[in-house]
């Protein structure tokens, strides 16, 4: 499949997941920003992906991003960022959300596992209720928390909307 058709909405994953169920494959959920692709992105996504047969990824949108980073923010545009996130082998589907969490997209597809990064823990999660209710699990999955988007930009004269 190539980098453009791993793109799709949330119907479309739904879709997908009920095949993938009937043909017994566990399916990884992954969400963030990844606004400045870096290698702690690259670990975490490749560490959920060991977690199951399919790893979707939740991309924050252009508008959910500046509601929670600020309005500097995101550096690059929401397609961009999903069409980087959908060129790693690691992943299977990308979708975009706008939504300020990824409850919604949790109860449509309702994965095996919901994976975050190594700034939460299996308990901490804070979907991890969500997951639960209809017997999934969460994890955790990368490298420790050493790689960040606002470091590279604070490094670059990026931070807080400069340059």
């Amino acid at each position: 499949m190539s980098t453009l058709e791993k793109l799709q909405t949330l119907a479309q994953v739904a879709e997908d997941r009920e095949r993938w169920r009937a043909e017994g494959k566990t399916v990884a959920l992954a969400n963030g920003i990844f606004d400045l692709l870096h290698v702690g992105h690259v670990r975490y996504l490749q560490g959920a992906r060991e977690l199951a047969d399919v790893l979707v990824v939740a991309v924050n949108s252009d508008a959910s991003t500046r509601a929670y980073k600020g309005p500097g923010r995101p550096y690059i545009p929401e397609a961009e960022r999903a069409e980087l996130v959908a060129a790693l082998d690691c992943t299977t589907r990308v979708l975009l959300f706008d939504e300020p969490n990824v409850r919604p997209i949790i109860r449509a597809l309702k994965p095996d596992v919901h994976v975050k990064g190594t700034d939460y823990t299996p308990d901490t999660i804070p979907e991890a209720d969500e997951v639960r209710a209809y017997g999934g699990r969460t994890a955790v999955a990368g490298d420790p928390k050493n790689h960040s988007t606002t470091e590279i930009a604070r490094r670059t004269g990026r931070e807080g909307g400069k340059g």
